[in-house]
């Protein structure tokens, strides 16, 4: 229990092992210590090994604030849908991350838990990568791809790229492969009907146009219909 003070906030004292960036141990174990660490520790678990996350930086919060924005559009248009802003997510045994962001349905495999937090695999994860060697492209793509996250999209800040992970055919299982954009650069999530990204405007800030092609997406017939197939 956290009581906030005028002046400081007093916590219980530690009774188990901090976490280190490197540290090899399972979930349950992982989340424990991580419940003691101080409110400002950001820390992961990925294929069971820890991650200590760095401060983020001017570039990455701008490109997280534009795809917040873009899901945050879809989600108002979509009402089974609800997007969650750097949600702990336990995704099994060896995994508990904090994704950027991600997308579920009302309905869909994730569940809160008795202590608030995020279970099962999400619908869509995105994250924000510096460059294409971060472990993002790795060993959480692994993770996602193996707990059968449906769509994994991530948002190359350096390369001004998006790589757009889905499993093959709308099954929930398998090998990723990557979603390829059409000729104009428009990606179509091929499981969220409607969640279109002109990912060149995202990179260059061009608001207008990410929300005018959102809303073409979100025009078809095809959304109309996912959202009145789950209003029955």
């Amino acid at each position: 229990m956290r009581v906030s003070l005028a002046t400081d906030t007093i916590r219980p004292a530690r009774t188990l092992p901090t976490l280190e960036n490197g540290d090899r141990i399972d979930q349950p174990t992982f989340h424990a210590r991580y419940e003691e660490m101080p409110e400002k520790f950001r820390a992961e678990l990925i294929g069971g090994t820890v991650y200590v996350t760095s401060p983020h930086k001017a570039d990455h919060g701008h490109v997280h604030g534009l795809l917040m924005m873009w899901l945050g559009l879809y989600r108002a248009r979509t009402p089974h849908a609800r997007v969650l802003d750097t949600v702990t997510t336990i995704l099994g045994s060896d995994s508990e991350p904090q994704p950027d962001a991600c997308l579920v349905l009302e309905g869909g495999r994730t569940r809160i838990s008795r202590d608030g937090y995020l279970v099962g695999p999400p619908e869509l994860i995105a994250e924000v990568a510096s460059s294409d060697r971060a472990c993002d492209l790795f060993q959480k793509r692994d993770d996602y791809e193996r707990y059968g996250v449906c769509e994994y999209l991530i948002l190359i800040v350096r390369e001004s790229r998006v790589v757009w992970c889905v499993h093959p055919n709308g099954e929930q299982a398998g090998s990723y492969t990557e979603l390829s954009s059409g000729p104009d650069g428009i990606f179509q999530s091929p499981s969220l009907p409607g969640l279109w990204l002109d990912a060149p405007a995202l990179f260059r800030g061009d608001v207008g146009r990410v929300t005018d092609v959102l809303n073409m997406g979100l025009a078809t017939p095809e959304h109309a219909a996912f959202v009145r197939g789950n209003r029955l």
